[in-house]
């Protein structure tokens, strides 16, 4: 290569970039996280009323499953939400091009290449959101499935602090598990 030649990227490969990335934004970053905390925090009401737990005793146990189960959950949002977004942005590509091309077909100032900027971008958008409220949507109802089957039917005789533990860890760890695959 030529020693004078930059490596810089144009705007349209950094979205590329962007939109092949296992990365998420601190905006979504948070919105899982927020979410991911609330769905965690469930079985502690569900522990503390129906099973008889303490709450002052068992906040140790808790907390730590909270927290534990809280990372599970958002890193399972994350990975769903990477295998959505590329499904969802081929489904909704021509609609999505569709409309943004009748938006912008009376604004003759614009470029060819700047509206297929735009809807590059709108397609991103677009594909982020749905995938983002579709990832979190599916895994709080398979995590509360599964806490609700290993808490209720498979561990139901164990010591409510060893059903506590096994049943949140349990389902956090199926759920992340199950997010790393390559199907949703």
């Amino acid at each position: 290569m030529a020693g004078g030649k930059q490596n810089k990227l144009s705007r349209e490969e950094e979205l590329l970039l962007q939109d092949f990335s296992r990365n998420v934004s601190t905006k979504s970053s948070a919105l899982f996280y927020g979410n991911a905390f609330i769905v965690s925090a469930i079985p502690m009401w569900l522990f503390w009323r129906i099973h008889q737990m303490d709450l002052y005793q068992s906040a140790v146990f808790f907390v730590i499953g909270t927290l534990i189960s809280t990372y599970l959950v958002a890193l399972a949002y994350k990975n769903v939400k990477f295998i959505l977004k590329h499904k969802i942005a081929l489904k909704r590509e021509d609609a999505v091009a569709r409309e943004m091309m009748k938006k912008l077909a009376d604004d003759k100032r614009m470029t060819k290449k700047e509206k297929d900027e735009r809807v590059l971008w709108k397609k991103n958008e677009v594909a982020d959101y749905e995938a983002t409220t579709f990832s979190i949507f599916y895994n709080n109802a398979l995590y509360l499935v599964l806490l609700i089957v290993a808490s209720f039917f498979i561990l139901k005789n164990f010591n409510p602090v060893f059903n506590y533990s096994l049943s949140v860890g349990s389902a956090a760890g199926l759920l992340a598990l199950f997010s790393t695959s390559s199907k949703a």
